[in-house]
Formats: C-alpha cells, structure tokens, sequence
C-alpha cells in the first residue's frame, strides 16, 4: 500500500518527537518514500542527523537554507500524504489560523494531500477550548487526526494526549492512501491453530501463527472495510478491527456460525483442528510407571461445510488448504466439497511458506475454475491478492 509513495513526514517540537523515529522506518519498511520536515523546536529533542539516516531524502527544515526556492511548494506537490506526528499545540494553532511561519506550516498550506496530524501534549493543553476549537476547524477542512492515547506524560503524570503508538499512525496513513475498495463490507476472518484438551494442561494444536489472517483482517481494515477477527493467538490486534478470541474448534463455531449470514464476506484462514480427544481428563494426566496414556480421538465437526451450505446470496465465502502434497487437486476438490466461492492453497512444506514464516506462495483458485498464482510474498502481499480475488467473486 506504501511502496512508491511519498510521505512528507512533519516533526514538531514535543518530547513525543522521538517515536517520529520509529514511525519514520516503519513507513521507509513498508517502501514509503519519506520527505522530513523538521521544525526548530523538534530539532531540540531529536537529532536531524537520525532522520537523515533512516529517512528516505535529507531533512529540510526552513524556506531558505536550501538551493530549492520554493521548498514547500515542491514538498506540498510531491506529498501523496503530509503526516506530522507530533503535532503541538503551537503547529495546530498555526495550521488553524493560516499562519505560514516555518517550511512545515508552508507546506501544509500549499499541499491538496491529505494531512495527517498525530496530537501530543499534556492533558491541560489537550483539554484547553481554543486547542479543541483548533481541531474541530481543521476537521471540518478535512484534515484527518490521529487522536491522542490516555497514558504516562512527560514529568510523570497519567492523562490524555500520549502520542499515538507508531504502528497506529502507519495503519493510518495506509488507510488513507488505500484505494478504500472494500468500504460498507462486512467481513469476518478466522486466524490460528485451535487447541483441543486433552486434559488441562495439555492440548492438541498445529503449527498455525495466525500471521496470514492478522495481515488479512489488516489490509481489509485499510481498504475500508468492517472487520471481526476470530482469532486463537495473540498477537498485535490490528487497528480497527473487532477482536473474538476462541481456544477450540468447537468454540470458533460457536463464534462463527450463528452470526455468519450478518457478512458479506467470511475468510478461513484459521487452521482448525481435524481431531479431537474424545472424552478429556478431568485432572492432569501422570506419568505412571512409563506407560503411554491412549488417546481416543473423533473428528471434529466441519462447520465450513454448514458456512458453504446455509451461504446467503452474495456472500463470499474463502477458505484455505495447507497442503504437502497434491496440493491443486486436494485444493479443488475441498472447494467442491464445501461449496466455497475461493479457496487458496498453499505447499506448507515449501521453503519459506506456510506456517510460522512471515512470507508465502499461494495459489488461489475460483469456483468458476480460475487459478491465480501468487509468488512467494509477505503475507501483506498475499492478503492483497486474496482479496483482490474477493471482489472479483463479487463483480
């Protein structure tokens, strides 16, 4: 979603400033372009010369010093999105007012991007009307905010106007320069390995991260739309989205079922669990004598065949098979079986796919016969593709 495009990255002159590091290689990470503009203020608590280093241009930092004589017209031309973070109090009064008195203010003023400001200050600042009345002016001009945390301040003090986490304010600026072509869906994705009891210590699992489903229910939040994620890992909870946390494949049904025909679209990208231990211990199970407990197993039940069955018109049913062997075939003959519009299957013996990785290589297929190859990506690439073909299945 960032690759290629340029992020003008204002840093104002607050103690938050240093998380503008960190948010600055996240952005170049992801193969934003990042332009720095830093202002007096911020040069006072974060050195230029660490953005040098990690931005993707030297900073800029005043309307004359440079050969370029009109910087902030380049700047404002160039930007696919201008992002301060922090934003003071100071540089939200200016923005405001009109007020041009630094390269950042400048550029504001003469970009069309969408601006994104982060707010950081103290709470009395935060709170204070003419600061709010400020915010409400630049939100009816359409700039967008990302509002500040309730947590530790600068001197020791608890309240309103952290600065947002960095990974918050990058989930931003992707939002915004997201295509936004799943806006008004609702969809629901699956993500990690069940665990099934086998008393109440022990369990019966997979080698599932959930990190495919996280990067699905990530982008299809950036791209617009609603999202629940049933999740039985924890992990980071992607921005936006609603979280349903489930241990057992008997407990995801439950999730899952009774209220699947409320989304347009239902992505599987859960690993749930084949088997069951059919009557679990009550108590932890001892080592006695060296003898083996006997582990009675029944398969559990496949609610993606009832999904696939009671599918409302319209809706978008996906689901995934991690394969070894066969895999196209065992793919396509799941997608029959179980009445899904897409299924994508992977080789999880592959080198760099399937479980645990934070890459994969898949292979989409359609109801309709259509087979799209998707060669070995980040599971952010992947999800992409995935829903890409969504809205093929849609149109």
């Amino acid at each position: 979603m960032l690759a290629g495009r340029t992020v003008v990255l204002g840093v104002t002159g607050g103690i938050a400033a240093y998380k503008a590091v960190e948010v600055c290689r996240r952005l170049v990470d992801a193969g934003a372009h990042v332009a720095p503009v830093m202002t007096e203020g911020a040069e006072r608590f974060v050195g230029r010369v660490t953005f040098d280093a990690l931005a993707s241009q030297p900073v800029q930092g005043s309307l004359f010093d440079g050969r370029d004589p009109i910087p902030h017209t380049r700047l404002g031309q160039e930007a696919d999105v201008v992002l301060v973070c922090p934003a003071t109090a100071r540089l939200i009064g200016s923005y405001a007012a009109g007020i041009s008195d630094d390269l950042l203010t400048a550029t504001l003023l003469a970009t069309r991007a969408p601006v994104l400001l982060c707010p950081a200050m103290h709470t009395e600042m935060w709170e204070h009307a003419a600061v709010q009345a400020n915010i409400e002016t630049l939100r009816r001009r359409g700039v967008q905010m990302v509002p500040p945390g309730v947590g530790p301040l600068a001197g020791g003090d608890l309240g309103a106007g952290r600065l947002a986490e960095p990974a918050t304010i990058v989930a931003a600026v992707e939002r915004i320069l997201s295509p936004g072509d799943l806006a008004g869906l609702r969809i629901l994705v699956s993500a990690g390995g069940t665990r099934e009891p086998i008393d109440p210590v022990r369990v019966i699992t997979n080698r599932s991260s959930g990190k495919q489903g996280y990067a699905l229910a990530t982008a299809a939040a950036e791209r617009g739309a609603k999202v629940t994620l049933v999740t039985t890992v924890d992990r980071a909870e992607p921005p936006g989205v609603e979280i349903v946390r489930v241990g057992s494949a008997a407990e995801m049904q439950e999730a899952i079922v009774p209220g699947a025909a409320g989304y347009d679209v239902i992505i599987m990208a859960a690993a749930v669990a084949d088997f069951r231990v059919s009557a679990p211990a009550e108590h932890k199970i001892r080592k006695s004598g060296g003898n083996l407990p006997a582990l009675d197993l029944e398969p559990t039940h496949d609610f993606l065949v009832d999904l696939g069955r009671d599918k409302p018109e319209g809706q978008v049913l996906v689901g995934f098979a991690a394969e070894t062997d066969d895999v196209i075939e065992s793919a396509r003959a799941k997608l029959a079986r179980k009445g899904l519009d897409l299924i994508v299957a992977n080789d999880v013996s592959a080198a760099g796919t399937g479980f645990e990785h934070d890459t994969n290589s898949v292979t989409i297929l359609h109801a309709g016969g259509a087979e799209v190859q998707v060669p070995l990506s980040s599971k952010r690439a992947v999800a992409d593709a995935v829903l890409d073909a969504v809205l093929r299945a849609r149109s």
